[in-house]
């Protein structure tokens, strides 16, 4: 009898003693696991009813497990595509953010042209008539071309205002002057004297210095709109490495191979294992951050003294005051011309008596606001540039913030009230490594990450770059000064129409360190009446001598 009771007691204590620590009959089964991995859409094939020894497991803890081979291959894929998915879907505030203010800003901005367009064709053919309808393609042009220069084309704005005013003296001088004949070697002469005579009264230089900032603002502002959509398009679809691959899947799913299905990573596991997969992203934060504070400095200029609402909404009564001026100087601006370019042929057939009066003798209606449209694209710029910049400052730090973005998903981890139940690796425990700090150098000791700090990601350094290149171009726009968008790759932010000078040797106002704006810069829009209003302190009016110097109009 003894003897058959050791033959029979022994094998079984054998057996006790070659099960898993905490091992029972309920954690044997592998029926929540099926239960789990048959609602992730896999087969329930792969997987077996029991336990089995996992000494064929690559990632997971090769003990008694739940897996097949297939199952760590499937499950491994699972963790990448989801992996790559929380990070799209934790980055689209900002993707979103960028998207919709671009487009609103865009719309409002064509509008706004298309409106004062418009304004000033209906007001000059109800003022002008038939006149201003035989030379309406002098102001055509000029709306074509601030659309053109808008949209990035190649358009000196300084040159381009000052062929629409020489162009519009020719047109005029022959309206005031109908009792001669101008040949096109005259006219060209009479257009050289637009500087010296100033016909059109101080408008001319006034409205130069407005529009060549309010466009060279608002066009690097919606481009630095567009260069922070597609950085963060570009880098929110992310590749993960094969080292952090496996770290995902150690993360999300080898708890299914351990038969613990429903519990989550602990929350510290899941920083470390993110900082490591996302650690080139973190380290575009220093650039981006820089790069936001630069749009908003732009935007601060937007609702000052570059206001390009405040500059085309009147632009039609500005040049209305510059017609007025020369029909009112018109018999001082011929003498001058004829002085200066000769005496001019009588036209033939014609009286030669015949005056301007009784050709041109229309003023401009006075300016009444109740006509004007109220804004462009349902909203003012006051209002839109207010909301740009909430959203921008609520995108600051965002990559960085991505690995505690994902990882206080309830979806993702156990959480930190629950961090003695939950998975940290090697089984239900607390995890008790450090978390690492943001970027890639920091990743060195990632205990989770086999990370290479020594081969940063091209991809994201080229981000980095284009985000460098914007930035430069925000810091010229802030200070008046014009640059170029035809390659917004290029590390170089040179200087584009009108700039007059590079970004290395141009004169700057501040330190480009912070998002607020000098402390002596006006940020109310400024009045037509007086040039004195130009600026209301002396770095402000300084910048405004640097602009003009610029310009070739500060003499």
């Amino acid at each position: 009898m003894t003897a058959w009771i050791r033959a029979v007691i022994l094998p079984l204590s054998g057996l006790l003693l070659s099960l898993p620590a905490g091992a029972d009959v309920k954690a044997r089964s592998c029926g929540e696991v099926r239960q789990a991995y048959g609602a992730k859409g896999f087969s329930l094939a792969d997987i077996p009813y029991q336990e089995i020894a996992g000494e064929h497991l690559r990632i997971c803890p090769q003990e008694y497990t739940c897996c097949t081979t297939e199952m760590e291959d499937k499950l491994s894929q699972q963790s990448k595509l989801e992996f790559e998915n929380l990070v799209e879907e934790t980055s689209h505030f900002v993707r979103t953010t960028f998207v919709s203010r671009h487009k609103k800003f865009d719309e409002f901005f064509r509008e706004l042209l298309e409106n004062a367009e418009k304004s000033l064709n209906d007001m000059f053919v109800r003022t002008y008539g038939m006149l201003y309808m035989q030379n309406s393609e002098v102001f055509q042009d000029l709306f074509t071309e601030l659309k053109r220069y808008y949209t990035g084309g190649n358009v000196n704005l300084e040159e381009m205002l000052n062929d629409f005013w020489a162009r519009l003296l020719e047109r005029m001088f022959q309206l005031i002057n109908p009792q001669y004949h101008f040949s096109e070697d005259y006219l060209e002469c009479v257009s050289k004297y637009t500087d010296q005579l100033k016909p059109f009264g101080d408008v001319p230089r006034k409205l130069k210095i407005q529009v060549t900032r309010a466009f060279i603002a608002a066009r690097t502002f919606v481009q630095g709109l567009t260069v922070g959509r597609e950085v963060a398009n570009r880098v929110s679809k992310v590749s993960p490495t094969p080292g952090c691959i496996r770290a995902l899947m150690k993360m999300l799913y080898c708890p299914y191979c351990r038969g613990l299905p429903t519990v989550r990573p602990c929350n510290n596991y899941c920083l470390n294992v993110m900082k490591g997969c996302l650690a080139n992203q973190a380290d575009l934060d220093t650039e981006w951050n820089l790069f936001i504070d630069a749009m908003l400095l732009v935007a601060e200029r937007l609702e000052g003294p570059f206001n390009i609402e405040s500059v085309m909404d009147p632009i039609d009564v500005k040049i209305s005051e510059a017609i007025m001026n020369m029909q009112e100087n018109s018999m001082q601006v011929s003498a001058k011309v004829f002085q200066g370019c000769g005496q001019p042929k009588p036209a033939p057939g014609l009286r030669s008596a015949r005056s301007a009066p009784e050709n041109f003798n229309t003023r401009f209606r006075p300016y009444n606001p109740e006509e004007r449209p109220t804004t462009a694209a349902g909203t003012s710029l006051d209002r839109l540039v207010t909301d740009i910049k909430e959203k921008l400052k609520l995108s600051k730090k965002v990559w960085s913030a991505l690995p505690y973005t994902i990882c206080k998903d309830e979806s993702v981890t156990a959480g930190t009230s629950n961090e003695e139940e939950c998975w940290n690796g090697h089984s239900k425990a607390r995890y008790l490594p450090e978390i690492m700090n943001d970027g890639l150098t920091n990743q060195i000791n990632n205990p989770e990450v086999d990370v290479d700090i020594t081969r940063p990601d091209t991809f994201i350094r080229q981000q980095i770059m284009a985000l460098r290149v914007m930035t430069n171009k925000l810091k010229n726009a802030y200070n008046g000064n014009d640059v170029n968008f035809q390659d917004t790759s290029d590390e170089s932010s040179g200087s584009g129409s009108g700039s007059g000078c590079m970004d290395d040797v141009c004169p700057t106002e501040f330190e480009f360190v912070t998002t607020e704006a000098p402390a002596a810069d006006p940020d109310r829009r400024e009045e037509d009446s007086s040039a004195a209003q130009l600026g209301y302190s002396l770095l402000s009016w300084s910048m405004v001598c640097v602009v003009l110097a610029l310009q070739r109009l500060c003499r």
